[in-house]
């Protein structure tokens, strides 16, 4: 078995867990597409500060330039933040992901309130900690952010690159995006740029992002069996943070009922 191969055989069980998850059968109208939204708009924002962590260290964003690891690995992580933070959106306009996601919520009618009190806060010098003990956010949504910019500040390099591969890029059922499409025709003009964020999100992190995404974490964690271990690590509890995230959000559909 491969080292890759022992990584997937560990995480299988939470990933399949995941990508049947009640959540997406428990959401069967606009008001539970919105009480999602509220909550893993905080998923879209962190999944930056991972990307920001990778790219300060593989990637060289000093001055004086001078290059720096793998030739590959670079163009992964400057094609990601440049898609992630300009991409094009459905009016052909560029915008960042994050800023597309709270378009999206806008144009849904979901409370984008938390998330923007979150922003202000780090933006005026706040910690993320106190951003998200401060600003209203769902308690689900705030353990998930917090543990990913913890591991953003202070993990190691192949654990964040391992959580990014395993952990962020493919975990979308099928049924998703069919749901919010069914839900689109249902409530014309209220979830158009949030199917459309779906659509860009599977489209842009496909085949060739995962591919180079596993490079990255092969040339990081190299004949290192304990590096490969503290991948593993890092990539299940990942998939079971996400897990906590989606379980959390099933309770407050349940309470909204």
């Amino acid at each position: 078995m491969s080292r890759f191969d022992a990584v997937r055989a560990r995480i299988a069980p939470a990933r399949q867990r995941l990508l049947a998850h009640p959540l997406y059968a428990r959401m069967d109208s606009l008001a539970d597409v919105q009480c999602f939204m509220a909550s893993h708009a905080f998923a879209v924002w962190d999944f930056m500060s991972l990307l920001k962590r990778l790219q300060r260290e593989l990637t060289c964003v000093e001055v004086p330039w001078v290059p720096v690891g793998d030739a590959e690995v670079r163009y992964l992580i400057n094609e990601i933040v440049c898609g992630e933070e300009s991409d094009v959106d459905p009016r052909g306009g560029r915008i960042a992901h994050f800023d597309l996601y709270l378009r999206a919520m806008e144009e849904a009618g979901a409370d984008s309130t938390a998330v923007r009190r979150a922003l202000a806060s780090v933006r005026a010098g706040g910690s993320t900690r106190e951003a998200l003990q401060q600003a209203g956010v769902p308690a689900a949504a705030a353990a998930f952010s917090g543990g990913t910019f913890t591991l953003a500040g202070t993990g190691k390099i192949h654990e964040v690159a391992a959580a990014f591969t395993f952990g962020r890029e493919d975990l979308i059922p099928d049924m998703f995006p069919e749901l919010v499409g069914r839900l689109s025709r249902e409530h014309p003009g209220r979830l158009d740029t949030f199917r459309y964020y779906l659509e860009r999100h599977i489209e842009v992190d496909g085949g060739h992002h995962g591919a180079i995404s596993l490079r990255m974490v092969e040339l990081l964690c190299g004949d290192d069996d304990r590096k490969w271990t503290e991948a593993a690590q890092a990539a299940q509890q990942a998939i079971e943070a996400r897990l906590q995230l989606w379980d959390g959000i099933v309770a407050q559909l349940g309470a909204a009922k």
